[in-house]
C-alpha cells in the first residue's frame, strides 16, 4: 500500500530483527520467508492464505516459549503491511504461535531491550497526589525497531552525559523548536534543565536514534501526577509524552510515521497496565495535530495551561493494538 509518499508494502530488502536483544535477518522470496540467526543457522518457512486456512478452528493460544526465528518473520511480515491476509505455515503444519497481530505486538521480546516487570501495586504520596510507587528511570538503550520504510533501525536510549547535554541546547535554540517550547538558552540554562528533571521522580528524558545517530528528544512522564492529570482524568499508570525533533533533516512525514508509533509503542509495552497515552501539544502547532490523528490519537478539547493553550490528545491501548496502529496511515484507513 502506499501511504504518504512512501511505501509500506512487503519489500525483498531485508528486514532486521532484535528478538531477545539479538539480530534476526528477514528476507522474503516469493512465498518463503527465511530466517538467519546471529550464529548463521537458518529456518524458512511457506505463507499461506488465511483464506485457505478452518476459518471454523479456534484460534491458537500464544506460545511466550516461541523459537526467536519464528518471532522475527511475525514480526517481518506484520510490519510491512497493514491487514497482511497471509500467515506463516509451521513445520508441522499448525498455526503460529501468535495469530493475532494486535496480541504479538503486545509481548515484548522483538523491541523492549531490558523489559521489566511490573512493580507490584503499592500507593504513594509525592507533591500532594496519590499514585502508584514508580520503578526506578531506565539506563542505556530501552527500545529498538526496525523501520523497513527507511530501511533502518530506530532506538529510545537514557539521555547521557556532557554529548547529550551539548546536543539538547543546540536543538533547544534551534528557532522551529524554541517557538513550541520557549526553553532557548545557554548551556547552563539546560543543564539546570536537565537537574530538575532528574529531581522529578515522575518523569524522565530519552533519546531517540536512527541507526545509532541521535534526532530528537522525548521527555516521558506518569500522567496521574503530571500537570496534564486535572484535565484528563488518567488512570493510575496512563503515560504522557513530549517531543521535539532536532535535526531537521529529521522533520519529514515518513519520518514522524516511525517515531510517533514507536513511542507509543514503547509507552504501552512497557507496562501491561497502562491503559492510555495522553499529549498537551500548543492547541496552534497545526502539523503535531494532523500527525498525532493520524497515528490514531484522538484530539479531545482545547483548555488553558498558565503559558499556553493546549489541545488534549489521547491514545487507547485498545485502539493502538486492535487497528495495527504501528503501520504508517493505518488509522486513516480505518
Amino acid at each position: 500500500m502506499e501511504q504518504a509518499g512512501f511505501t509500506t508494502a512487503l519489500s525483498a530488502a531485508p528486514y532486521l530483527a532484535h528478538v531477545d536483544g539479538h539480530p534476526y535477518t528477514v528476507e522474503l522470496d516469493g512465498d518463503v520467508v527465511r530466517v538467519r540467526l546471529p550464529s548463521g543457522e537458518r529456518h524458512a518457512w511457506r505463507l499461506q492464505s488465511l483464506a485457505m486456512l478452518d476459518s471454523a478452528a479456534p484460534a491458537p493460544t500464544p506460545r511466550y516459549d516461541a523459537h526467536p526465528a519464528e518471532l522475527a518473520a511475525l514480526e517481518a511480515l506484520w510490519s510491512q503491511q497493514h491487514g497482511l491476509a497471509q500467515q506463516l505455515i509451521l513445520p508441522d503444519g499448525g498455526a503460529p504461535a501468535w495469530a493475532c497481530p494486535g496480541m504479538f505486538w503486545q509481548q515484548s521480546r522483538n523491541w523492549l531491550t531490558q523489559p521489566q516487570a511490573p512493580l507490584p501495586l503499592r500507593h504513594c504520596i509525592s507533591a500532594g497526589k496519590r499514585h502508584p510507587q514508580r520503578p526506578p528511570k531506565p539506563a542505556g538503550t530501552v527500545y529498538r525497531r526496525h523501520i523497513p520504510w527507511l530501511g533502518q533501525t530506530l532506538s529510545l536510549r537514557a539521555f547521557e552525559g556532557q554529548d547529550d547535554l551539548v546536543r539538547l541546547n543546540r536543538w533547544m535554540n534551534d528557532p522551529d523548536v524554541a517557538y513550541f517550547w520557549e526553553e532557548q538558552g545557554d548551556l547552563e540554562h539546560h543543564r539546570h534543565y536537565l537537574a530538575r528533571l532528574a529531581d522529578d521522580p515522575h518523569a524522565y528524558p530519552l533519546i531517540a536514534c536512527l541507526d545509532e545517530l541521535p534526532f530528537a528528544y522525548f521527555e516521558i512522564y506518569w500522567a496521574r501526577e503530571d500537570r496534564i492529570a486535572p484535565f484528563a482524568d488518567p488512570g493510575e499508570h496512563d503515560r504522557g509524552w513530549h517531543v521535539l525533533v532536532g535535526e531537521p533533516a529529521y522533520r519529514g512525514r515518513e519520518f514522524v510515521s516511525a517515531w510517533m508509533p514507536s513511542v507509543s509503542h514503547y509507552l504501552l509495552l512497557e507496562d501491561v497496565r497502562t491503559e492510555r497515552l495522553w499529549i498537551e501539544p500548543r492547541a496552534d502547532n497545526r502539523k503535531m495535530l494532523r500527525s498525532l490523528q493520524r497515528s490514531g490519537y484522538a484530539l479531545l478539547k482545547e483548555f488553558d495551561f498558565p503559558h499556553k493553550r493546549a489541545m488534549l490528545g489521547m491514545l487507547s491501548r485498545e485502539r493502538f493494538f486492535g487497528e495495527r496502529l504501528w503501520m504508517p496511515g493505518a488509522a486513516s484507513a480505518n
